[in-house]
């Protein structure tokens, strides 16, 4: 697994770099996270090789909500006009 806070998306270069460090491991497969997100070039690479999941910011998001992860919640009271109530006929 390889993990980077990367300000501008991410490029096929470090994907390539992070296929062949899987490759000398002899790793089958390897996850690549990122805070940002992935370039076309990267994404076509990653689809071009066997055993690369990429995930980047908004997956990552996703993934830390749907497993309750790094989040916390809080039950948020959210006002709603009724409609009903303005009605002339009825007042």
């Amino acid at each position: 697994m390889q993990a980077k806070r990367w300000q501008g998306t991410v490029g096929r270069p470090e994907l390539q770099a992070f296929y062949g460090a899987l490759a000398g491991q002899k790793a089958k497969r390897g996850v690549f996270m990122t805070t940002s997100g992935f370039t076309a070039q990267a994404i076509d690479f990653a689809r071009s090789v066997e055993g690369i999941v990429l995930v980047d910011g908004s997956r990552l998001v996703h993934l830390m909500m749907d497993h309750e992860v790094g989040v916390s919640w809080r039950i948020v009271k959210l006002p709603k006009l009724d409609s009903d109530y303005f009605d002339e006929e009825t007042h």
